[in-house]
């Protein structure tokens, strides 16, 4: 647990949430400020601002909840579909720094956009770099 951290003051009960799922690992909650009707973050209760903090174990169960969440998420307030997704650090927009997941339901004609949208600018890129950085991530 990190003294400075929302979540884990969430996870430990010393900032009341309203709690939709939990286990020994993870908790989901409905956002605070949510972009849309359940609006649900799903966090690890474990501390890790990145998701490459996560160990194997626990990135499994917090998935686990959030494949589980999702429809169920869907199905109570009537949404269309969902935007699934984690800002991983500042410059992603992470706001708290604890992995958190958002399940953020979505309706026809609601205005919102797909996660593309939050790309910015399309890079223009050579097939050769393109296989540069396939290759670099792959090794």
């Amino acid at each position: 647990m990190s003294a400075d951290c929302i979540f884990c003051s969430i996870v430990d009960g010393d900032i009341p949430a309203r709690t939709v799922h939990e286990t020994d690992s993870v908790l989901a909650f409905l956002d605070a400020n949510p972009l849309a009707r359940g609006h649900t973050l799903v966090i690890p209760k474990a501390h890790a601002q990145h998701v490459g903090d996560l160990n194997d174990e626990l990135a499994s169960d917090l998935f686990a909840a959030v494949t589980e969440l999702t429809p169920r998420v869907q199905s109570v307030v009537g949404a269309d579909g969902a935007n699934v997704g984690i800002n991983d650090g500042e410059a992603a927009g992470q706001e708290v720094p604890h992995v958190h997941v958002h399940i953020i339901p979505r309706f026809e004609g609601d205005g919102g956009a797909p996660l593309h949208a939050v790309g910015g600018d399309r890079p223009d890129l050579s097939d050769d770099e393109v296989d540069a950085v396939a290759e670099a991530i792959a090794e």
